[in-house]
């Protein structure tokens, strides 16, 4: 059975479980699975990128403390995370990835990052 290359159709030649046939068609082949379909989730997932470098840049121990000031100075936008954890003694983390913060006294921010 003759193969075919998933992004220009042209025949594979070599391994058996080649799906493409050269390394410019399987890189625009997997650049158009993995685009952004729209320009919302772009500007999102773009969002989520920046909030991250900002709590990574301000938070290179893996634990600390900033102000709120510090991190709208540096463009963080409050509004997007990825996921909310509730502890049990009611302390609420709001994390980007695995870079999390949570709001203390005074306008201050424990930063902390969630081991794997």
């Amino acid at each position: 059975m003759q193969k075919t290359c998933l992004e220009c159709g042209e025949k594979i030649v070599g391994r058996e479980d080649k799906k493409f046939c050269s390394d410019g068609c399987r890189n625009a082949y997997n650049n158009k699975i993995n685009k952004d379909s729209t320009n919302y989730m772009r500007n999102i997932n773009n969002k989520l990128r920046k909030n991250y470098r900002i709590l990574m840049e301000l938070n290179v121990e893996g634990k600390s403390k900033t102000t709120k000031s510090r991190l709208l100075s540096k463009g963080f936008d409050f509004d997007f995370f990825t996921n909310i954890l509730n502890t049990a003694n009611g302390n609420t983390y709001y994390f980007v990835y695995d870079q999390g913060y949570r709001l203390l006294e005074n306008d201050f921010f424990m930063l902390v990052k969630k081991e794997h």
